[in-house]
């Protein structure tokens, strides 16, 4: 019995194709990528130096603390909805739109919180509208 050896073929793997693929993958998504620079804006807020008023007898301040909460002359809101504002707001001004509008917010509250009340006001038809602020401390530059 006479054991015949056969050529074992050498297996090789083509990694042409595949390289090309990659190189396309690279060129396009260089090609399609977009950069976009951040960049950071510094804004200096001032501060109002302003006198400060006297408390008028009749009038609606609207209180927005860090969270965004709403408080309507000292009485808190159910939530933070525009419709919710505008009701609490119709009710403590009896619907007159001549009273003094107040709004003070933390320093803390989210611009979008502030924004919402005086979009609230405004379609209410509010035009004495008027932002609280505190008086900078002495010795600050």
């Amino acid at each position: 019995m006479k054991f015949r050896r056969q050529a074992r073929e050498e297996l090789s793997v083509n990694l042409t194709p595949l390289i090309d693929v990659v190189f396309l993958l690279l060129i396009f998504f260089m090609v399609s990528t977009t950069f976009n620079r951040e960049t950071q804006l510094s804004v200096d807020l001032p501060e109002a130096t302003g006198l400060v008023r006297e408390e008028v007898a009749q009038q609606v301040e609207i209180l927005i603390d860090e969270q965004g909460q709403y408080r309507v002359n000292g009485r808190p809101l159910v939530d933070a909805r525009m419709r919710t504002l505008q009701a609490a707001v119709y009710e403590i001004s009896k619907g007159d739109t001549t009273l003094p509008l107040v709004i003070s917010a933390d320093a803390e509250a989210s611009h979008q919180s502030v924004v919402r009340a005086m979009d609230a006001a405004g379609q209410m038809g509010f035009s004495r509208l008027s932002i609280a602020s505190i008086q900078p401390a002495r010795g600050t530059p």
